[in-house]
């Protein structure tokens, strides 16, 4: 747990990152988990994945924009790449973070852009998800998105993602069940307070899994974001058993983690989406995915003595 705090501590640090971000040796290091910086690489990186039988999520990496510049900057990178999918027939969506979008410059920001992107999206016959961040933006966050699934036209176009260690999280999950509104479920990468999520991996996983069997009940096509194999097996078999298609759900991974596993999966029938990030503002990210997950950290080591 003090490794998990400390990494993600890290992950907020401005001088770590500032070095990290220009290092070839950290740029290298960060590949395992990164596509490239640029657009055309994650597409070469999607369209493997494809030949494999397994859908993408594409996400230009960068969070907390200062200015309506910097934000609407970031808004066109995404409607480029809508357009680059559908050019080229990949078979991927996209994700992305508000506070890219602006939201730390007010909702007004954000929504707009993100209305844009939805409408967009719904053009190119494509998906935006909306990560989930740090609790601080939780309520923001499923607000505006329901807000904009509420419109009309938009209601297959956009989606959300919620994380299983915060609280509050099953009435959102209840409350977003009723909406219709597509979401995936993570375990959550964020270091928040005990008052406002589990401090135990085994309470995480327990919550996580009586969420997933709600979701994968209600008849709106989720996504479980999750590599532990346990979860997996277990909504394997709660599939199985209440007659649920392995074709209305999907598992979500990271790329880079587990790909023997995303493989196998297919090999069963079942639906795998790996979310692929790229773009030069990798650090924070690379980092959480290291706090997730300790065996992480050992792949890198090995690597790095190589």
């Amino acid at each position: 747990m003090r490794l998990r705090s400390l990494l993600i501590a890290l992950s907020e640090a401005k001088t770590p990152r500032s070095f990290a971000e220009t290092s070839p040796l950290a740029r290298r290091m960060s590949r395992r988990f990164v596509a490239g910086k640029e657009l055309e690489e994650v597409l070469s990186a999607v369209s493997e994945l494809n030949s494999l039988g397994i859908s993408g999520t594409l996400d230009a990496l960068g969070e907390n924009v200062t200015t309506p510049e910097e934000a609407h900057k970031a808004a066109q990178l995404y409607h480029e790449m809508l357009e680059s999918i559908a050019a080229k027939k990949l078979d991927t969506n996209v994700s992305l973070k508000l506070t890219q979008m602006g939201l730390d410059l007010g909702d007004g920001v954000a929504e707009e852009i993100l209305e844009q992107l939805a409408r967009h999206a719904v053009k190119c016959n494509n998906f935006v998800r909306v990560d989930m961040e740090g609790s601080r933006y939780t309520q923001t966050t499923i607000d505006l998105v329901r807000r904009l699934h509420a419109l009309p036209g938009l209601e297959e176009s956009i989606g959300v993602v919620v994380q299983a260690y915060l609280h509050r999280t099953e009435e959102d999950v209840n409350q977003l069940l009723a909406d219709g509104i597509r979401m995936r479920l993570c375990k959550g990468a964020y270091l928040e307070p005990p008052q406002i999520a589990f401090e135990s991996k085994e309470d995480t996983d327990r919550n996580y899994v009586e969420l997933a069997k709600r979701m994968l009940q209600s008849g709106t096509f989720h996504g479980l974001a999750t590599h532990d194999e346990v979860i997996i097996r277990e909504m394997k078999r709660f599939s199985q058993d209440e007659g649920i298609s392995p074709k209305s759900f999907e598992f979500q991974m990271l790329y880079g983690i587990r790909r023997d596993l995303q493989e196998a999966l297919v090999k069963e029938g079942y639906r795998v989406r790996v979310y692929v990030p790229f773009g030069g503002e990798w650090y924070p990210y690379f980092m959480r995915r290291l706090a997730e997950r300790p065996a992480n950290m050992l792949f890198l080591a090995k690597n790095l003595f190589r």
